[in-house]
């Protein structure tokens, strides 16, 4: 993100005297850029200016050489009797200095970044008070094989006097301010957009010397350009201002100037060369990304133009890359026109063409891409840069010439270059085009009584052109150059809040309509989920995104309606494409986590959406702006979304219950998964009916159970896991799982209050029955023909056993119920028992052609 110098930030706009980094954050968040961190050198306490005075080079034991130094740092120098301050004497071990030289000086009680203090110690036979520093301990730079000699830098001796504080000299004392700027401000990411800002902010007075700069016209000779996009990837040219100059003669070794190179280190980049640096300066100060190519190694004409699929081209930072077709390339026509590839436009240029220690004469670019081009193929090829940051967030198209200018002047002042007289420009920027506003509108959507006069004020302010329509409240109004994000009203309306003060707006809470509070579907949603949480799962959330790979785990068949999802065009992850249609598909991986993380024991639960596209055509109408769509236009939009249910899944892996003294542990069964399903039916208050089923992924074919209500709809299934899917994703074997569609249950639920049952004051009768069935009767249908047959007068039923054995009969079992029975307004006699255990015998039999075992 970006940073600010202060006084760099001086240079265009008005600063108050002792403007400190906080107050410059706190000016800024009020029109919205907000505070990222505020940076210091990190260095405190006594560093100054010092000069050798004396150097005695004293030979180690160890073999190595240190210096014995005497260094005048002025009145922080050992007092002496008379008032004057003599010299500190101090180690060091480098050696590219001397006698004279004007050092870096940290003094007893300075603290260095690291931290490291400073104090006086004895080392190799000596007091040393102080350490003479170098650029890596100060934190200026990498550089730690010698230390700092003021003279070397640039500094003039005149200007430099013993004992003067040096974090002043090296600009160690600013703070540097980071801000985070939103993606639609990409003005914001040049001291001059910056400087509106404040301006905006502030009432200080800014200057643009982008306007008030003035640049030579485009001259016939001007090194040539050709724009030639055949193939543009959204409808917008990728080129539509290629701006060439020329700068002859710079002397290969000359060097940065200070204030450049701390400048561009206070901003976070290295000093790199002359030539490079000003085109860094100049992109940080202007926010107009430049390139500068050694001018004997380009052929022209330039040719701005589409990859050729499989092209490849070497980037400055030594990668060779496999460019794609849409990639847009800088290409120059070595080997015929437009034939070798030079860079990548708005990302990073190509090695080829590299200014070198040996270039004397350079071609500055300063151009203007498609925001979209650039930023698909800077993350196509996993390279983002200063450029594409820049460009893709939208560069000001008429900065252009003004940037290229000041390039061009830097290099003749510090390079001692000559500006050759050639000036291309190639410009097809579009004009902007005019936005109907109406004054009413920010009061219409802020709530704030904005006058006529503060709103086009505000749009002035920001560089709007703002033109009044005869009898009416509507105005025209022209975005400034540098704003490409505004493109409609409701932007406008953001900015008029923004520059008169978001503090004008009033929060009011909006009133609760009188009556109203949760719905149905919502109670029964928060029924379910506290009614699991009281079962033992830990509600999770999960992201809604999956892949084909996450389906074969879960070995879901090519052909089953779940393979039919919707693919995302710009996935967060590359891997994870696809929405989900079922909750198990992501709830899988975050039990997967959870082991792998040395969870072996637990039950989670999720309630959220899953998408099923079905017949959907999901193409939505473009809506027109600024009016409220008709109904079929509505209509149109809401027919275009998939449907998009809400389901409620559990998975249970390992144990129920931890191993003890009083015995093992004991593990999660199919069973306890069917329970929970059903817990979460009975919150919803639906009755379901319990079915086999041997054909559903991602459950075990025997041991899985289909839920469906009395209107013959399935609504989940429960079960345990299949073994190889247990296997694929990485969870404990035999680890159980359920998914319900919960939106399917609210709509089954008739919403009836419930009626609770009276309790009964009769005594209970107890009768057990064991039913031979055969293998493939499940218990579920015994029970329902017990409850079917007993009629009110049951009050519960329990499987207590199953038997399979030579006394049954091949391909038969035994299930052995106990059932409860009570009357509520009679005691059930004799007769009265028998009468029943009758009709559950005889519907047992008709039902599921059960025989009671003798």
């Amino acid at each position: 993100m970006p940073r600010i110098s202060l006084p760099w930030l001086a240079d265009h706009v008005e600063v108050p005297q002792g403007l400190t980094a906080s107050q410059l954050a706190a000016d800024l968040v009020r029109v919205g850029l907000e505070e990222e961190a505020i940076h210091s050198s990190g260095v405190t306490g006594p560093v100054v200016v010092g000069r050798v005075v004396s150097l005695e080079a004293e030979p180690q034991k160890n073999g190595k050489t240190i210096n014995w130094c005497q260094v005048d740092v002025g009145e922080h120098g050992v007092p002496g009797a008379d008032g004057s301050f003599a010299p500190r004497g101090i180690v060091c071990g480098a050696h590219n200095f001397g006698v004279g030289d004007f050092v870096v000086v940290a003094l007893p009680g300075a603290v260095l970044p690291g931290p490291f203090a400073i104090s006086s110690r004895k080392t190799y036979g000596h007091i040393s008070d102080g350490m003479i520093c170098s650029q890596r301990e100060l934190g200026l730079g990498d550089d730690h094989a010698g230390i700092i000699v003021l003279t070397t830098l640039g500094f003039d001796e005149r200007d430099l006097c013993v004992g003067d504080d040096a974090l002043a000299v090296l600009g160690l004392d600013d703070e540097i301010l980071e801000i985070n700027v939103t993606p639609d401000r990409g003005y914001c990411f040049s001291m001059r957009g910056i400087a509106r800002e404040y301006a905006h902010a502030t009432r200080k007075v800014f200057e643009d010397r982008v306007v008030a700069g003035r640049t030579p016209p485009a001259t016939a000779d001007g090194f040539s350009v050709v724009v030639r996009d055949d193939a543009p990837i959204h409808g917008v040219v990728g080129c539509d201002r290629f701006v060439t100059r020329l700068v002859r003669g710079i002397d290969p070794a000359a060097a940065t100037p200070r204030w450049m190179v701390r400048r561009l280190e206070q901003a976070g980049m290295r000093s790199i060369s002359l030539t490079v640096d000003v085109t860094n300066y100049v992109m940080l100060d202007m926010g107009q990304p430049l390139h500068a190519y050694d001018l004997s190694t380009v052929v022209e004409p330039i040719v701005v133009r589409r990859a050729i699929s499989g092209e490849l081209l070497t980037t400055l930072d030594d990668q060779e890359r496999v460019l794609h077709a849409e990639d847009l390339v800088i290409a120059d026509s070595s080997g015929g026109e437009g034939a070798r590839v030079l860079g990548l436009a708005g990302v990073m240029g190509g090695a080829a063409t590299e200014v070198s220690a040996r270039t004397t004469d350079v071609l500055i670019e300063a151009a203007h891409f498609d925001a979209v081009s650039v930023a698909r193929s800077a993350r196509r090829h996993k390279l983002p840069s200063e450029a594409s940051r820049r460009f893709e967030r939208g560069v000001d198209p008429l900065v252009a010439p003004f940037a290229a200018q000041r390039v061009v002047e830097l290099l003749v002042e510090f390079g001692g270059g000559v500006a050759d007289p050639r000036v291309g420009d190639v410009n097809e920027v579009p004009a902007r085009s005019s936005i109907k506003f109406s004054l009413r509108d920010p009061e219409r959507l802020c709530g704030v009584p904005y006058s006529d006069d503060s709103v086009v004020r505000a749009l002035q302010e920001i560089g709007c052109v703002v033109t009044a329509v005869p009898d009416s409240s509507i105005v025209d109004v022209v975005p400034p150059s540098w704003r490409p994000d505004l493109t409609g009203a409701a932007e406008l309306v953001e900015e008029v809040a923004r520059l008169v003060g978001y503090d004008m707006i009033v929060p009011r809470l909006p009133q609760a309509p009188a009556g109203r509070g949760l719905t149905a579907a919502q109670k029964a949603r928060r029924r379910v989920a506290a009614a699991l949480a009281e079962w033992g799962c830990v509600e999770t959330l999960s992201y809604p995104f999956t892949s084909d790979e996450a389906r074969d785990a879960l070995m879901i068949d090519a052909q089953d309606v779940r393979r039919q999802s919707v693919r995302l065009r710009n996935p967060l992850q590359g891997d994870r494409s696809l929405m989900r249609t079922s909750l198990l598909e992501t709830l899988v991986d975050t039990a997967r986590r959870n082991v792998s993380r040395g969870i072996a024991s637990f039950a989670i639960s999720e309630i959220g959406m899953v998408t099923r596209p079905g017949d959907c055509a999901m193409s939505a109408p473009a809506l027109p702006p600024a009016r409220q769509p008709s109904a079929d236009e509505l209509e149109q939009l809401l027919a275009s979304v998939p449907s998009q249910p809400r389901h409620v899944a559990g998975v249970l892996c390992g144990s129920r219950s931890e191993a003890s003294w009083w015995g093992g542990a004991e593990a999660w069964q199919w069973s306890d998964a069917l329970d929970a399903a059903l817990l979460v039916a009975e919150r919803v208050g639906v009755s379901l009916r319990v079915e086999s089923e041997q054909n559903y992924a991602p459950f075990h074919p025997g041991r899985c159970a289909r839920l469906v209500t009395e209107d013959l709809v399935t609504v989940g299934y429960a079960g345990e896991l299949h073994p190889k899917v247990c296997e694929q994703v990485g969870l404990p074997a035999r680890s159980c799982a359920f998914e319900v569609d919960l939106d399917a249950l609210i709509f089954a639920c008739d919403n009836v209050p419930v009626q609770a049952d009276p309790v009964s004051t009769f005594p209970v009768a107890k009768e057990d029955f064991a039913f031979v069935v055969a293998e493939d009767i499940t218990a579920a249908s015994v029970r329902q023909a017990i409850l079917d047959g007993g009629g009110a007068d049951v009050e519960s039923v329990q499987l207590f056993d199953v038997f399979r054995g030579e006394q049954v009969g091949a391909g038969r079992k035994s299930l052995a119920f106990a059932v409860r029975l009570r009357a509520h307004d009679r005691t059930l006699d004799a007769q009265g028992v028998s009468e029943i255990r009758e009709r559950i015998i005889k519907a047992a039999a008709f039902s599921v052609d059960a025989e009671l075992r003798g």
